[in-house]
C-alpha cells in the first residue's frame, strides 16, 4: 500500500528525476529499427507504455493499412508500423521531434509522412484504418514543449480536446494508452461528454504498473 501511496505521488515527476539522463540524445531501438530521442521528447526508456504499444501492433496486419500515430514523440511506433506495410502519418506539436522522425525514417529506409499538427487540426479528414495515441495524461498545466509530453492540462484539456475532435471523426480503429495511475475514471467521464466510450481491449501489468489498451468507439448519440 505504501509503495502504490509513493509511485502514486512521484511518478507524475519521473523525468525530473531522470533530467540529466535525458538531456542529451539517446538512442531507443525495437526489433531492428533506432531513433534518436532528442531533449523535451517523451523518452520511451524507462517508461512501458511505448512497448506496450509497439509488441500489440506487432500482432496486427497492418499491409497497406493507413496508420496515424497522434502525437508521435520519439516515432517509433511510426517507424515499425511502416516496416510492417503501414501507410504512416507521424503527427507532433515538437518540431524538434518531428524533424529528428525524418532522419530517423532515412537511416532506417522507411517512409513516413511527418505533419506538425496539434491533435487533428492540420490532419486530413479522411479516416485512418488506425490510429495510436500514447497520451499525455497527468493533471497539471505543462510550462515548456517538454512538459507538453506528460502533462495534459489541470483540468484535462487535452483529453476535452482530443475527444470533441474524434467525435467527428469516422475513423475504425483509434486505441489510446492508460496507465492505473492516471485518473482513468475522470478520463472515461470526459469520453462520455462528447458520446464516446473506452472499451478495453489489453491490458499488461509490468511491475507495479498496469496499462490499459482502450478502444475508442462512438456511442450512439
Amino acid at each position: 500500500m505504501i509503495r502504490k501511496f509513493i509511485k502514486h505521488i512521484t511518478h507524475p515527476f519521473f523525468k525530473f528525476l531522470t533530467e540529466s539522463y535525458f538531456s542529451k540524445t539517446r538512442n531507443y531501438s525495437y526489433k531492428g529499427i533506432t531513433v534518436k530521442v532528442v531533449p523535451s521528447v517523451f523518452p520511451p526508456h524507462h517508461t512501458i507504455s511505448t512497448k506496450i504499444l509497439l509488441d500489440y501492433i506487432a500482432h496486427l496486419d497492418l499491409k497497406n493499412k493507413t496508420f496515424l500515430e497522434l502525437g508521435c514523440g520519439s516515432g517509433i511506433i511510426s517507424l515499425f508500423a511502416a516496416s510492417k506495410g503501414a501507410i504512416v502519418t507521424a503527427s507532433d506539436i515538437n518540431k524538434k521531434a518531428l524533424k529528428a522522425l525524418d532522419t530517423a525514417a532515412e537511416a532506417n529506409n522507411l517512409l513516413v509522412k511527418t505533419t506538425y499538427s496539434d491533435l487533428f487540426e492540420a490532419l486530413d479528414v479522411a479516416p485512418f484504418d488506425w490510429i495510436i495515441i500514447n497520451p499525455p495524461y497527468y493533471p497539471k498545466t505543462p510550462k515548456s514543449m517538454k512538459e507538453k509530453a506528460w502533462f495534459c492540462g489541470a483540468d484535462f484539456e487535452y483529453f476535452k480536446k482530443a475527444f470533441q475532435q474524434v467525435s467527428k471523426r469516422n475513423d475504425a480503429s483509434i486505441l489510446m494508452i492508460l496507465s492505473q495511475d492516471c485518473n482513468i475514471e475522470k478520463i472515461n467521464n470526459i469520453a462520455t461528454m462528447h458520446h464516446l466510450k473506452l472499451t478495453s481491449v489489453f491490458e499488461k501489468k509490468v511491475l507495479a504498473e498496469k496499462n490499459y489498451i482502450f478502444k475508442i468507439e462512438t456511442n450512439a448519440k
